[in-house]
């Protein structure tokens, strides 16, 4: 199996970190936009999308900050997702950063991917 390689992405968002975090923590916030449906059951959280279902697991969060999940395909192995709420000290700018693992050969995929979901995050919020 070949290794995953690590990507991270940046992108400014016109929001509160406080109502970000609910969209990026909440299984009712996630259906909003991350998925067509989240269901949760204590750290195993269920991502539906039209007739597929992946399941990850909660690794960590902190609150107004940040979620880590991984995916359970993924359970013996080291990869995850992250999305981080970053805010500028000096221009108070709020940005997500998302995290990901991907194979080599889908990474352009998986970044317009990204960019389609946190476009439909900032719809969400209004701030598109």
């Amino acid at each position: 199996m070949q290794e995953k390689i690590k990507f991270e992405m940046e992108f400014p968002i016109q929001s509160s970190p406080q109502l970000l975090y609910q969209y990026i923590s909440t299984p009712s916030g996630l259906s909003e936009w991350f998925a067509d449906n989240v269901n949760s059951r204590g750290e195993l959280f269920t991502f539906i999308w039209n007739d597929s279902e992946e399941k990850a697991k909660l690794l960590s969060k902190k609150s107004g900050e940040r979620i880590k999940f991984r995916w359970m395909v993924d359970e013996d192995e080291p990869y995850y997702f992250e999305i981080r709420i970053q805010v500028d000290e000096i221009t108070k700018d709020v940005s997500i950063i998302v995290t990901d693992f991907i194979d080599e050969d889908e990474v352009e995929e998986a970044k317009m991917l990204w960019e389609n979901q946190i476009s439909d995050l900032k719809q969400v919020l209004g701030s598109a």
